[in-house]
């Protein structure tokens, strides 16, 4: 037990690396919670900073999260449980991130690395369903749903550990719950779709 908290916390302490915050500030935005939808992911550094920002923030959210299972592992001596515990304390920390006054990102991209770590046949099988979406309807948001969705269920069928299978199955819950807003405005049809500008404010159009 002893074992299983500290592989947590050390996942948990990698995962909460503010990483898009800190991208963020190196490309000249100050507070990236104060711009776009909040986020420190990078769907909302690309959007805000630019190209080149977001996708060091992707990269280095991916290799976060499976340095953090990896860190993990090293503790719990590679028992499944220990990698299942240190996949959903990354996500956690990436979402809730002691850094950050427990606020952060949405989980997806530090957990495709944790998942990569905990599941990789599985992940890797769920990232066509992610490029498909992303390519068809041009929301990230729905992508990222839906691929994390696949994660558990192609982890059971492909004949995964159970604690695998059970944290693949808590870090896609952690996914959806922390897109609340963006089903929300799916559902209204008001999701900003990849590459779309935000709708001018009618006092910016008045000028």
């Amino acid at each position: 037990m002893v074992v299983i908290v500290l592989a947590a916390a050390a996942a948990y302490v990698v995962g909460a690396v503010p990483v898009g915050y800190l991208v963020a500030r190196l490309f000249g935005v100050t507070d990236i919670r104060r711009h776009g939808s909040g986020s420190i992911g990078a769907t909302n550094v690309l959007r805000t900073a630019g190209r080149l920002p977001g996708l060091v923030t992707l990269a280095a959210d991916i290799a976060k999260g499976w340095l953090a299972v990896t860190l993990a592992g090293k503790i719990g001596g590679d028992m499944p449980g220990a990698l299942a515990v240190g996949a959903v304390a990354a996500v956690v920390g990436n979402c809730w991130s002691v850094f950050l006054g427990f606020r952060g990102g949405k989980g997806v991209a530090t957990g495709l690395g944790a998942l990569l770590r905990l599941t990789p046949l599985a992940t890797l099988a769920a990232l066509p369903v992610f490029l498909a979406v992303v390519v068809t309807t041009r929301f990230v948001s729905l992508g990222s749903l839906l691929g994390a969705a696949c994660v558990p269920f192609g982890a059971w069928a492909l004949g995964a550990p159970r604690p695998a299978v059970a944290g693949a199955l808590v870090v896609a819950i952690i996914i959806v719950l922390r897109h609340h807003e963006n089903i929300a405005r799916l559902r209204a049809g008001t999701e900003r779709r990849l590459g779309e500008r935000r709708a001018p404010s009618a006092e910016a159009s008045a000028r």
